[in-house]
């Protein structure tokens, strides 16, 4: 409805502009690039995933999973990152609610459940490899993983407090598994790994912070400290890309997106020796 000259409301046919299709993406299609970029039987595959870059994904995440469970078969296993910052103290900003509501959310927080607390932020594709029928998780209160799988339980089951993204976290297990970073319409920056980098290259002097969560136990909420280093991941595409032209490795188009799947040891290390110089 838009004004006439006269004053009185009259319809008008507004002209819209001309919207590009967005790239029909099959589960055969996500088959293909995968297993074109490297993935194969077998595969520990650490999963980040964006469906929004790809286009129009048939099937959602659920299309994702199934392709990707079907490229590494019965014997591979897919890990996703599960964390849930919400369980984390409001002071460290989470919430963004204004400090008088500290109390109440210390007090009224459920705790983690990891059974039942989604994660966040991680994505539709890590939500759907957390919920899968037989899934597993691991038990830190911030900074969990999800695995689906033949070495799924393996994988999870060590996840120490005070080490969340280092040797003794699924995702140290994942690095001696010989996993393989998988990014489908993400870049480096979505790259939880490269975290492992960090806690290696960590020196005594390096800032760590003391963080506070809940879980949720048989006797009740607990509340739980631990440490951790502060992660900056702002400088996660420089190393990416460092990376790649290291490699001479391209990715492999995916709609109006990209695959990359990289070993992940390989990335780890890479990125070390960056850091070394860079950082």
């Amino acid at each position: 409805m838009v004004e006439s000259h006269s004053g009185v409301q009259s319809l008008r046919m507004v002209p819209t502009l001309a919207r590009r299709p967005l790239p029909l993406i099959r589960q055969s299609d996500i088959e293909a690039a995968c297993v074109s970029a490297g993935l194969g039987v077998g595969d520990v595959a650490l999963v980040h995933a964006s469906l929004s870059r790809l286009g129009y994904v048939i099937g959602g995440a659920e299309c994702v999973v199934r392709a990707l469970l079907k490229v590494v078969g019965d014997a591979g296993t897919l890990m996703a990152p599960a964390q849930t910052w919400l369980n984390l103290d409001p002071e460290r900003g989470v919430h963004g609610l204004p400090k008088q509501t500290w109390p109440l959310l210390r007090q009224e927080w459920p705790g983690f459940d990891p059974a039942v607390t989604p994660s966040v932020g991680m994505g539709a594709v890590a939500e759907q490899i957390r919920t899968w029928p037989g899934a597993s998780r691991s038990l830190h209160p911030a900074r969990s993983w999800a695995a689906v799988g033949a070495r799924a339980a393996d994988l999870t089951a060590e996840h120490d407090l005070n080490d969340v993204h280092g040797e003794r976290s699924p995702l140290g297990a994942a690095i001696r598994a010989k996993a393989k970073v998988v990014l489908i319409g993400v870049g480096y920056d979505k790259c939880t790994a490269l975290h492992l980098a960090e806690t290696r290259f960590a020196t005594l002097g390096a800032p760590v912070l003391t963080e506070r969560s809940w879980v949720r136990t048989r006797s009740g909420r607990q509340d739980v400290t631990y440490t951790t280093p502060l992660f900056n991941n702002s400088d996660f595409p420089s190393i990416g890309a460092a990376f790649e032209d290291d490699l001479d490795a391209r990715p492999v188009a995916l709609g109006g997106g990209e695959v990359r799947i990289v070993d992940a040891a390989r990335l780890v290390a890479f990125a070390e020796r960056w850091m070394q110089t860079n950082r």
